[in-house]
């Protein structure tokens, strides 16, 4: 896969909270950065057990449903949503997130904060253990924390150290001016890690629950090879649950409760059974006989549990819409097309006819219910803002397309589509032929049905003219999705480049905006409104996930950002 390129330092001057995405009847959870005022201590014992834990905790292993394979089990290479979720189960980073989202130690017992905001200083417990009876130390987190920005290991995630966490000479190192030795992380003894920032990072200790910045074991690392991660004896659990059942690309695999674990006493479920099921119908089936306790359902599967108690809509956190290869395929390039692809997509039938999980149509490069401003408002609340660019009208798609047609010279577009191999993205991407072929005179659309795996790094590699992706958020503001426009991202698909628009970015991260937090804000809406006004991505809706979940089981916690669910404190009654 291709290195990530630079995203643009984020320097917030205020902290961001957030909220789940609005899903109707959806129970939502929040995060927030953890914060504490220059140059105190804060500290937090171990997690006791929880007040009011059932005390006929239930005995069997909560059985689970995944849409996609696990595609890494390695912290600093994994880049989806499904692994984070896996490796988190049975790893602990300094922070952990708790019932709402914020950052609570966990490996970390007590952090210091200098008085500049510059300098981290992490105190690690004692008692905190690998799954080979050795020590988590601060060696393991500078060793794993080299790797993410160490150019050979390629790592697609190395800009959550070099500009949204701001460690110091990351991005030197990442860009091979500097050895991956000098990075700004030391471990001043076993069990003292201190961090050395460029600016400071109001949000940084909710970034140490994010896998990238997760710990890793340099002599059992050294001693798997290049197995690493692949298999229950390739990774060590400093966590709630061990790994002990897994093979690349499983259909199905299993954790069990880690009695090492230092908050053992806050593990009640005896293990973790992952079935990977991409087949929606199938999914449903395996709940009804009780082989799953949740399981995601969508489309006409929504009609029938809708009323079912056990039904519940989960806001998910991302941000689905179409990309097109404006680099690669000539047709695309041209405005015209592009805005009448977007004018030709009615977003509400989609939602509600197709999926029919509560996720919500969206008309802005950035979902609503995501990210709140320094005056408390939502920055995507108004999903009007780029009607004039972004909205169902089939009249303008016609216009736009007949104009764009014409500044090309031909009367027939044929274009394709890679989409994942899962059902609901099948699904979506088979009304978006029909609406575009309907709407739009001499277009032609081929879908080419792909694993999620194989779609990624097609559309990392250029190898696509159409493709229908999901981004979901890393961290709480408005630059986890603008981020991904700067010129030479990895994850601007496209290729697409604009030179104002990097230089508003830079403005609002390094430049003078960094600290103006209602400067900024209204430099990002400047950022947003040239992304929609350009059409570099046609925005489709925010995902909510519509799942199925046994009345036995409570305690599984969602969050829109960086883990969708935790299993820790979840129990399950017998």
């Amino acid at each position: 896969m291709k290195k990530c390129k630079a995203i643009l330092a984020i320097v917030m001057a205020s902290i961001m909270t957030f909220g789940l995405v609005g899903c109707g009847s959806s129970e939502s959870t929040s995060t927030s950065a953890t914060t504490t005022e220059s140059g105190t201590t804060t500290e937090a014992s171990a997690t006791t057990e929880a007040e009011g834990t059932a005390a006929t905790a239930g005995t069997s292993d909560l059985n689970i449903m995944l849409e996609t394979p696990v595609e890494s089990l390695d912290p600093q290479q994994a880049t989806d949503g499904t692994s984070f979720e896996v490796i988190a189960d049975y790893t602990d980073g300094l922070m952990q997130m708790d019932a709402d989202g914020k950052a609570v130690p966990a490996i970390a017992e007590s952090y210091d904060i200098s008085e500049d905001g510059l300098t981290y200083t992490f105190h690690l417990r004692e008692d905190a253990n690998w799954s080979n009876g050795t020590p988590v130390t601060a060696a393991d987190f500078v060793f794993a924390w080299q790797r993410a920005v160490d150019p050979a290991v390629a790592s697609e995630y190395s800009y959550m150290l070099s500009d949204i966490g701001q460690i110091k000479n990351a991005a030197e190192i990442i860009a091979g001016e500097k050895d991956k030795s000098e990075l700004g992380v030391t471990a001043v003894d076993e069990k003292t890690l201190q961090v050395e920032l460029n600016v400071p990072v109001s949000y940084f200790l909710s970034l140490m629950y994010f896998p990238t910045y997760y710990p890793v074991n340099e002599e059992f690392f050294t001693s798997c090879g290049d197995t690493f991660a692949t298999s229950p004896e390739t990774v060590l659990s400093n966590g709630a649950f061990v790994l002990d059942s897994y093979e690349p690309a499983a259909t199905a695999f299993h954790l069990t409760k880690n009695e090492a674990y230092y908050d053992a006493a806050k593990v009640q479920l005896p293990g973790l059974n992952y079935q990977v099921i991409q087949d929606s119908q199938q999914a449903l089936m395996s709940y009804q006989t009780g082989a799953l306790d949740t399981t995601l359902v969508n489309g006409e599967q929504v009609d029938q549990v809708k009323d079912d108690p056990e039904f519940q809509a989960v806001g998910a956190g991302y941000l689905w819409y179409v990309s097109p290869n404006m680099a690669a395929v000539p047709e695309l390039a041209n405005l015209n097309i592009r805005l009448a692809l977007t004018f030709a997509i009615d977003r509400e039938a989609i939602t509600t006819d197709v999926l029919k999980d509560g996720s919500a149509p969206t008309y802005t490069a950035v979902p609503p219910q995501f990210a709140t401003g320094p005056d408390g408002s939502d920055f995507s609340a108004d999903q009007t803002m780029f009607a004039d660019v972004c909205a169902f009208d089939a009249t303008k798609a016609a216009d736009y397309w007949t104009a764009g047609l014409s500044e090309l010279g031909i009367q027939e577009l044929t274009l394709d589509m890679v989409v994942d191999a899962d059902d609901a993205p099948q699904k979506v991407a088979q009304v978006l032929k029909e609406q575009w072929e309907t709407t739009l005179p001499g277009l032609t659309v081929n879908l080419t049905i792909e694993p999620k795996k194989q779609r990624v790094q097609d559309m990392q590699d250029g190898n696509f003219q159409l493709g229908l992706t999901r981004w979901g958020p890393d961290y709480a503001d408005p630059m986890t999705y603008l981020g991904m426009w700067i010129t030479d991202n990895s994850n601007n698909y496209g290729l697409w480049s604009n030179a104002e628009y990097d230089a508003i970015i830079d403005e609002c991260t390094t430049g003078a905006l960094c600290t103006d937090a209602e400067g900024r804000w209204s430099k990002l809406y400047d950022a947003e409104k040239i992304v929609m006004d350009e059409a570099v991505i046609f925005p489709l809706y925010t995902q909510c996930n519509a799942e199925m979940m046994s009345s036995k089981v409570t305690g599984v916690e969602f969050h829109p950002v960086a883990l969708n669910r935790v299993y820790k404190n979840a129990v399950k009654a017998e």
